[in-house]
């Protein structure tokens, strides 16, 4: 028998897959998902759908009833975060998806403001 190699270039290494996942593509920069962006898959999309890469077909089919927040999709895929967020943005552009951003965190509170609010109710009603 001829000798064979130790160790064979093993072409399902760790960083393979991810490089395949996303067909080498980085995230848009005008598609910036937190972790708490939700997620639903478009009405119109389960047609399409049927043509998508294994892992992209798995987000679908997570978010067809409904909306999962990012970070559910990358815990129930066991997917990097940086990878879901590619794969959502390609459905995102693919129109297959429906995004819904988090609300903006409101201003922070004049605190005069409230006290006098505050001391004006402790007033009327008595405290």
């Amino acid at each position: 028998m001829p000798d064979e190699p130790e160790h064979e270039l093993e072409l399902t290494s760790p960083l393979v897959p991810l490089f395949v996942i996303t067909n080498g593509r980085a995230l848009p920069p005008d598609h910036e998902y937190e972790h708490t962006t939700l997620v639903m898959a478009a009405p119109e999309s389960a047609a399409a759908a049927r043509t998508l890469s294994p892992e992209a077909g798995q987000v679908m089919e997570l978010v067809a009833d409904g909306f999962l927040s990012v970070a559910e999709v990358a815990g129930h895929t066991h997917l990097p975060l940086g990878i879901v967020r590619i794969l959502l943005a390609q459905l995102e552009e693919d129109g297959l998806i429906l995004v819904r951003r988090p609300i903006p965190r409101a201003e922070r509170v004049d605190r005069e403001l409230v006290s006098a609010v505050l001391d004006g109710l402790k007033n009327r009603f008595g405290a």
